[in-house]
């Protein structure tokens, strides 16, 4: 696998080029090469600040020669009217660079502002928050990196690093004992070490489950909090266990005090509004 760093790299150079093209025209035709100036990142909604370090990576990639001074770090909260960092140098590159680190940090400070507004209705349980898989092409190790920030916890990544057997999986494979048995074999040919998790539809799918076993974690799907607190019950803290579907803000609390380990939300990436940040300049 490559280093984070590396993809982080991958995806602003292909934005810039997305965005970039053969030139920023409307600047290079109304302002000298070698025009200094500099602009701040003002804050114009509260939230919780995410995506300064990959902004200073765009910085860096579009000029090493652009300087910034930063006042506030990625998971504080922030104020309208707070200045986030300052970046100086040359004026083109600045707004080569301006709309990039702004949808970039706009969209990661929303997912971290949702994320902690999750974090902090389920405080003083056991239950811990998860991101899913329901991210934006490309942009899933940022997103995801925002989730962290945050205060959330991160599911797996990808299709490779968990096998997690969902209810298409299970009915395609023939049921659940099928699939485990399966997924065993292939785990042996293979010599894969992966934590398995199972979706379960139903309490007695999680006592089929448990019956058969060869798993990590057990996902209740779309459980109401009563269904989960009967799912713990049963599993007795034999396996992890994990309360998925139809979580929001206003019920997350009860799924919380059910005993549950995880509770996985897709909202916090796949809905989420960006926070409204601005780059302006300072004369």
């Amino acid at each position: 696998m490559q280093k984070t760093s590396e993809l982080i790299r991958e995806i602003i150079v292909a934005a810039l080029k997305e965005d970039v093209g053969d030139g920023d025209h409307s600047s290079l035709l109304s302002i000298d090469p070698e025009t200094q100036g500099k602009s701040k990142l003002l804050v114009k909604e509260d939230g919780v600040l995410a995506g300064v370090d990959v902004a200073l990576q765009v910085f860096n990639i579009v000029d090493p020669d652009l300087k910034t001074d930063v006042f506030i770090r990625d998971g504080s909260e922030i104020r309208t009217g707070d200045v986030v960092f300052t970046v100086s140098g040359k004026v083109q590159s600045i707004l080569v660079a301006e709309r990039l680190v702004l949808n970039l940090m706009q969209r990661m400070s929303g997912i971290a502002t949702t994320t902690r507004k999750y974090v902090r209705c389920i405080e003083g349980t056991h239950a811990r928050l998860l991101d899913t898989r329901k991210t934006t092409p490309n942009l899933r190790i940022l997103e995801k990196m925002a989730v962290r920030i945050g205060g959330g916890c991160n599911h797996r990544m990808g299709l490779y690093d968990m096998i997690m057997l969902k209810d298409n999986h299970i009915d395609f494979a023939g049921g659940l004992k099928n699939v485990l048995e399966k997924t065993n074999r292939y785990l042996k040919e293979k010599h894969l070490d992966l934590k398995v998790e199972i979706e379960c539809r139903s309490l007695d799918d999680v006592r089929l489950a448990m019956s058969l076993g060869g798993f990590h974690r057990i996902m209740f799907d779309n459980f109401t909090p009563e269904k989960v607190r009967e799912g713990v019950a049963l599993v007795q803290g034999r396996y992890e266990t994990e309360a998925s579907g139809g979580i929001t803000l206003e019920n997350i609390r009860a799924y919380a005090e059910t005993g549950v380990d995880f509770i996985s939300v897709g909202a916090l990436t796949h809905s989420v509004k960006s926070l409204d940040l601005s780059l302006k300049a300072i004369s």
